[in-house]
C-alpha cells in the first residue's frame, strides 16, 4: 500500500499530541487522508452525526415515504468475483475475504435526506458526494484503553429462530471467530492486555425493507506508551480495518482488488472524532455514492471456504437498504 508515511497521519499524531479536537476520515487503501479542526469543519460541505459529536441541526419531519430501487448485478456477474475469492481459499491464501459491489439505485430521497432520516450510530454526509449510515465501531480511545466491537453475521429476522440460527450457523461462527481473532492480533500492536470482554452479542437492526440481527463482539486492551496520544500512528498501524478486509491482511487485499470490478474509494475506509482526548470511529460502510448524477450503493460480505454464491449474493443484496421509517 502507498500509505507508508502519509503525512496526513502525522499530522492527526500533532494535533493529538496538543490534544486539539478533529475529525478524520481515511479512504480503503489508505491513499487520502482528510482532517478537518472544529473551525475546518464549518466550510467543508461535511455533516456528522455521531454519538459524542454533531454539526448538523436536527430535522424531525418529511413528508415523503421513502421509495428504494435497486438493480444488483446478475448472479453470474456476482459468480464471476465469487470464484476468484473461492480459488484463493482453496489455495490457503486467504481464510476470510470480503467481497462487495456495487449495485446502482434509484431513491426518492436525496443525500442529505438519507443523512437526516436515517437511524444509526454513525452518520456522515461529505459535501453531496457520499453518505453512509454504518452500524460499525471501528475502534474507541478512552483514558488510554482501546476498544473494538468486530461485527460479522447477519441474518433475516423475520426467520424463525433467526437468533439462534445465527448464532449456531458454522459458517457465521467461523467467519466471526476469524475476525474476532483478527482483531485481536492486530490491537496486540498498540495494546497490551488485550482481552475479548464479550463474544457473540446479537444485535437486532431494524430497516424499512426488512429487519436483520447482527452478531458482534467486544475486545479491548490498554496503549503502549508510545501509542498514547498518537492518533495517527495508531490509524496507521491498524488500518486497513480487518472486519472489512478478511485474513491474512496483505495477501486478502490482493485477491480483493483482482476480484472485485471497482474501486472502493472511501468505502470500507473509516473515519472518526477525536474530542481532545478520546476518540470515537467508524467503519465507513452502508454506503451511497453519487457518480455522474446515479446513486450506487456498495455493500458486501465475508466469504469463507464453506460460503455458497446463493447465500452470498442474497446477503450483498440484503443489505442494500436505508434505515428511515
Amino acid at each position: 500500500m502507498k500509505s507508508e508515511h502519509h503525512p496526513g497521519f502525522q499530522r492527526m499524531d500533532e494535533l493529538s499530541q496538543e490534544a486539539v479536537p478533529f475529525f478524520f476520515i481515511v479512504d480503503f487503501m489508505m491513499e487520502k487522508v482528510e482532517l478537518f479542526t472544529k473551525e475546518q469543519l464549518k466550510d467543508s460541505g461535511l455533516l456528522i452525526d455521531f454519538k459524542g459529536f454533531k454539526n448538523s441541526d436536527k430535522v424531525d419531519f418529511i413528508d415523503k415515504t421513502i421509495e428504494l430501487k435497486s438493480f444488483p448485478q446478475s448472479k453470474e456477474e456476482y459468480r464471476t468475483g465469487f470464484d476468484i475469492v473461492q480459488k484463493n481459499l482453496r489455495l490457503g491464501n486467504s481464510y476470510l475475504t470480503n467481497y462487495t459491489c456495487k449495485t446502482e439505485i434509484e431513491t426518492n430521497f436525496s443525500l442529505e435526506e438519507i443523512f437526516h432520516f436515517s437511524k444509526a450510530k454513525y452518520k456522515v454526509l461529505y459535501k453531496n458526494e457520499f453518505v453512509f449510515f454504518s452500524p460499525e465501531t471501528f475502534v474507541e480511545v478512552a483514558d488510554n484503553e482501546i476498544f473494538t466491537h468486530p461485527m460479522k453475521g447477519t441474518i433475516d429476522a423475520a426467520k424463525e429462530n433467526a437468533a439462534e440460527i445465527l448464532k449456531n450457523d458454522v459458517k457465521e461462527k467461523a467467519e466471526h471467530y476469524t475476525v474476532v481473532d483478527l482483531l485481536r492480533n492486530d490491537l496486540s500492536m498498540i495494546a497490551d492486555d488485550v482481552k475479548v470482554n464479550e463474544f457473540q452479542r446479537i444485535d437486532f437492526i431494524r430497516t424499512k425493507q426488512k429487519n436483520l440481527y447482527a452478531m458482534s463482539s467486544e475486545i479491548s486492551g490498554k496503549l503502549k506508551p508510545e501509542f498514547q496520544g498518537k492518533i495517527g500512528s495508531l490509524m496507521q498501524t491498524l488500518l486497513p480495518a480487518g472486519s472489512i478486509l478478511g485474513a491474512p491482511k496483505p495477501k486478502t487485499l490482493e485477491i480483493i482488488l483482482e476480484a472485485e470490478t471497482y474501486n472502493r474509494g472511501f468505502y470500507t475506509g473509516v473515519c472518526g472524532w477525536f474530542d481532545g482526548k478520546n476518540l470515537d470511529s467508524c467503519v465507513m460502510i452502508r454506503f451511497i455514492e453519487k457518480e455522474n448524477d446515479k446513486l450506487y450503493f456498495k455493500s458486501g460480505g465475508g466469504i469463507t471456504h464453506l460460503s455458497k454464491l446463493a447465500d452470498e449474493y442474497q446477503e450483498m443484496k440484503n443489505k442494500i437498504y436505508v434505515p428511515v421509517f
